[in-house]
């Protein structure tokens, strides 16, 4: 066939995808077409819009670096992530909740014990914070031995990973104990905004849209014989839970953080009176268990930069 037109240009691609040998990809071609097709007969996109899709495209790619990832911040703020997520995590009765990754984990961070002190690398002083907890079974049986990948961003918004001559701050490989028992010092979480020096910022300015996160900590967890979560941990209270610029707050995730004005717990814990003190318990589900089809797990030697 050689006589395309909108009408029967969509099933001359499909049809040309017929001989792909890899099926899943065959069936994600073939709906990606269509849908491309039909979004463009459906706003009827002019040549010139294509185009300027073309530079944004182009301008997203080009602000990618090994620290930067503005795809998954795209992917992010159209929450595409977190459909993504809700697809592949459906969360078993009792278990924590997933949400998304975010562009700024690290690998290579620092393992801590029981009692870790998070803020050693810290340039930025906080609101400190003891976090303690347990990581346990959909059941309520201890889990020992887990690993909580913990990081956050500093006091005024912004990840290590984000500045040069930034390592490490606020950010750990926190083990938990026999009992499933963990805890670590940290500072208190405070709300900020995603990059907007990119074409990503650009576009939420254009959407009329703030690009503000509440206030919380991301955690990793996983553990032998377990399915890992994905998660975060908000801050109750936060002015901005009801408009994630990332659309990633679930109730179940929202954290009580009480203020402890106690010289005597302060000392035993070595803290600086007064503090704030976060009591948290993670909850996995058996691995195997899932309801859904499930993504494969992001190790820490897996998961995106």
């Amino acid at each position: 066939m050689r006589q395309f037109n909108e009408d029967t240009l969509t099933a001359a691609v499909v049809s040309r995808l017929k001989e792909t040998k890899d099926k899943r990809l065959r069936e994600i071609m073939t709906a990606a077409v269509k849908h491309l097709h039909a979004f463009a007969r459906e706003v009827h996109l002019t040549e010139e819009e294509w185009f300027e899709g073309i530079k944004f495209l182009t301008a997203v790619g080009q602000k990618c670096d090994d620290k930067r990832q503005e795809f998954i911040l795209l992917s992010d703020v159209l929450g595409l992530s977190m459909m993504v997520v809700a697809l592949n995590h459906k969360t078993s009765p009792g278990a924590t909740e997933a949400t998304v990754l975010g562009p700024f984990f690290a690998h290579g961070a620092k393992e801590y014990g029981y009692g870790a002190d998070l803020r050693e690398r810290a340039t930025m002083k906080g609101e400190d914070v003891w976090v303690s907890g347990r990581v346990l079974s959909v059941d309520g049986k201890p889990i020992p031995n887990a690993t909580l990948d913990i990081w956050q961003a500093k006091a005024d918004g912004v990840y290590d990973v984000q500045e040069a001559n930034s390592e490490f701050e606020l950010r750990g490989r926190v083990k938990a104990n026999a009992k499933g028992e963990y805890a670590f010092k940290t500072y208190k979480p405070k709300f900020y905004g995603v990059p907007t020096d990119g074409p990503v910022g650009d576009l939420l300015r254009a959407m009329n849209r703030h690009p503000m996160r509440p206030a919380h900590m991301h955690a990793i967890v996983s553990a032998p014989g377990y399915q890992q979560v994905i998660t975060h941990v908000f801050v109750e209270g936060d002015p901005y839970l009801d408009s994630d610029a990332v659309f990633a707050v679930k109730d179940s995730l929202i954290g009580k953080y009480t203020k402890v004005n106690s010289p005597e717990e302060a000392k035993k814990l070595g803290m600086p009176n007064p503090f704030v003190k976060l009591s948290w318990d993670f909850h996995l589900s058996p691995a195997g268990k899932a309801k859904a089809k499930s993504r494969k797990a992001i190790a820490p030697s897996d998961a995106v930069a």
